[in-house]
């Protein structure tokens, strides 16, 4: 059974990955209808916050906030609206190369906070995506992967705070699932609706959704729901996995942005970056290895 748990686990990561590899793709439409991408952020997980307060009311109710589901909230809100404005306004692979230095986050904060020390198996793995990271998006005219503009910040930011949201769900594990998600959902409506007024006014000028078309609306309300599904999922995953395997199989995403990116914005994916794909999609194959090392060392020190 807990084979199966796991197993389960890391396929709930894995669809996270595949989501949020494509999802840059609805906001954009949205902002080029007039919706900058923070109100469309904003509206978005409102309905994923209703949804589930009317569909998960009966797991939450005894629940009490907590100082840490507090913190969870506002860095899974930080990274959520960080990475979709940085997606919307940076150059794509560039930002998600920085999103992804949070595996280094991830080892700091686990060791930290969880007192998870990686092992030979675990920098093996971590060293064959983050190599892949490179392979994959490392571009010479472009310089050394050090951010140069406020997206770039953002995406590194944004993957600092994935990183520690990430980390802090593992460590409340005994708060349920729903809690969770939907706090990560008031998380983004409150800091979003915190930032609008300082949006840059032409941004602001545009946002004006009750001016959108029927297509529009209906497409923030399905984004929504499938926020409220992939959240519950993802929150499962990490759950039940370690923060360093699970920052390794969310690497998967890199692969399917640079598909989505080619196939839906025209990006072009050379030989380096299949090569990069293969080695992601191998560190996150292999990545099991790091729990079952993690496993038998606590197991040893237990001895």
């Amino acid at each position: 059974m807990a084979g199966r748990d796991k197993s389960v686990a890391v396929l709930a990561l894995l669809s996270g990955a595949i989501v949020w590899g494509i999802i840059w793709y609805p906001y954009r439409m949205l902002e080029q209808a007039g919706l900058s991408g923070l109100s469309a952020s904003i509206l978005t997980y409102l309905v994923a916050l209703v949804l589930g307060v009317l569909l998960l009311r009966k797991g939450i109710c005894a629940q009490r906030p907590t100082w840490i589901l507090l913190l969870i909230g506002l860095c899974a809100a930080g990274c959520n609206l960080g990475y979709v404005l940085a997606m919307l306004h940076g150059q794509v692979m560039r930002v998600l190369l920085l999103f992804y230095l949070a595996p280094l986050w991830t080892v700091l904060w686990s060791r930290l906070l969880l007192n998870e020390r990686l092992t030979g198996t675990g920098m093996g793995v971590i060293a064959l995506s983050l190599g892949g990271a490179v392979t994959m998006l490392w571009r010479p005219e472009l310089g050394a992967p050090w951010p140069a503009n406020v997206s770039e910040w953002l995406g590194m930011a944004a993957g600092f705070l994935f990183a520690l949201s990430n980390v802090l769900v593992r460590q409340a594990a005994h708060l349920s699932i729903e809690i969770k998600s939907l706090a990560v959902f008031a998380g983004v409506v409150l800091l979003g609706l915190l930032a609008l007024p300082f949006e840059p006014v032409t941004a602001v000028m545009q946002n004006r959704p009750l001016q959108l078309a029927a297509e529009h609306w209906l497409q923030l309300l399905l984004l929504g729901a499938l926020l409220l599904v992939i959240n519950l999922v993802v929150q499962y995953g990490l759950t039940h996995t370690s923060a360093n395997q699970a920052i390794v199989i969310f690497l998967f995403e890199l692969v399917v942005a640079a598909v989505s990116s080619w196939l839906l914005a025209g990006e072009i994916m050379g030989p380096r970056d299949w090569l990069g794909g293969a080695m992601i999609i191998a560190a996150s194959l292999f990545s099991g290895k790091m729990e079952e090392s993690y496993s038998l060392e606590k197991s040893k020190v237990a001895k």
